[in-house]
């Protein structure tokens, strides 16, 4: 069993930067998909961006490509989300999350969660 754990949320200003760090326990962390998710007040939780197994391919949000950067550390067991040019929408509970596989494809099924961490953006 792995199981994220995510850090690093807090509160900033737009336009400004947060990243956020996502460790998981256990040995296989290569092996799996890495993804961050997101959700809002009143809405559902959201896809904003993946990266497959090596780091070698990136998948992003329409609503934060350019902005945001997925990376990963497979000798940390570690997945960051640098977030920059923040703006209030930004503002939600992020999730790390993990799928077994070594790329991404939409409908992949990510079975390990983290708790979330709190994002808010103040305009």
């Amino acid at each position: 069993q792995v199981q994220p754990v995510e850090s690093g949320g807090g509160l900033v200003q737009a336009g400004g930067s947060l990243r956020l760090s996502c460790a998981a326990s256990g040995r296989t962390f290569s092996s799996y998909v890495m993804g961050w998710f997101r959700q809002a007040p009143g809405k559902e939780r959201e896809f904003v961006s993946a990266i497959s197994w090596s780091g070698g391919s990136t998948y992003y949000a329409d609503s934060v490509k350019g902005r945001f950067t997925i990376s990963r550390d497979n000798a940390k067991n570690t997945v960051y989300l640098q977030m920059n040019s923040l703006k209030p929408e930004d503002t939600a509970v992020y999730y790390c999350a993990m799928a077994n596989g070594r790329a991404y494809y939409s409908g992949i099924r990510f079975d390990f969660w983290g708790q979330g961490t709190q994002v808010t953006v103040s305009s």
